[in-house]
């Protein structure tokens, strides 16, 4: 259990350790893992920057998704899950998304690229995989850059994320795997909504 998202990403930074040497770019995935993020390169005085994905949320639903796009348009869509999405629904979502995608990079990264990938050890951070969507996009991005290696690193992740995050990336850090893992939220003592202001706080210390 964790007190917050800071204590989760301290307690991240000190399991990434071993990487240090690396000088990794720590990309943190807005919003929720961007304070994690902070701590993670705080501790291991590495590059840090923002790498933007949103899931593919149902119409019906907006709080479940069935898929994800990362910024530079890469896609994941779970077959099984859009099974109940018509493709004009699909396309249509997939504009809305790609539409709010521009506005964070505006808004969060003030509309600057993506540092460069290519030959760089990465580590990804998310305050937790539940899908797991958003997280395969940033791996896909980080790949198709030439990233020399990619760390997929949360504090909590379903045993079937570890598993497949195990055959896409290159190393996967997970601090806690409940048995019982129904939402990242439950391994969280105090658990919030992150806005755009705090994403910026963090970006500005």
């Amino acid at each position: 259990m964790f007190k917050d998202r800071k204590d989760a990403g301290q307690k991240l930074a000190v399991a990434l350790q071993i990487y240090k040497e690396e000088d990794p770019l720590v990309f943190a995935i807005p919003r929720g893992g961007v304070e994690l993020g902070y701590e993670v390169s705080k501790i291991l005085d590495a590059d840090f920057s923002l790498l933007i994905c949103r899931k593919l949320p149902f119409p019906f639903n907006t709080e479940s998704g069935f898929g994800a796009m990362a910024e530079d348009g890469s896609l994941y869509i779970n077959e099984l899950a859009a099974a109940s999405v018509s493709h004009k629904e699909i396309e249509q979502i997939i504009i809305q998304q790609s539409i709010e995608i521009k506005r964070r990079i505006q808004t969060l990264r003030e509309g600057r690229p993506l540092p460069l990938i290519k030959g760089r050890s990465i580590i990804l951070v998310d305050d937790g995989i539940a899908m797991g969507s958003t997280m395969h996009v940033a791996v896909e991005l980080c790949r198709k850059e030439e990233a020399k290696r990619i760390i997929v690193a949360v504090p909590v992740a379903s045993r079937q994320a570890i598993e497949k995050f195990s055959q896409i990336a290159d190393e996967v850090v997970v601090l806690e795997s409940p048995v019982n893992f129904y939402a990242v939220a439950q391994v969280y003592e105090n658990w919030y909504d992150v806005n755009d202001e705090e994403v910026l706080d963090f970006l500005k210390r």
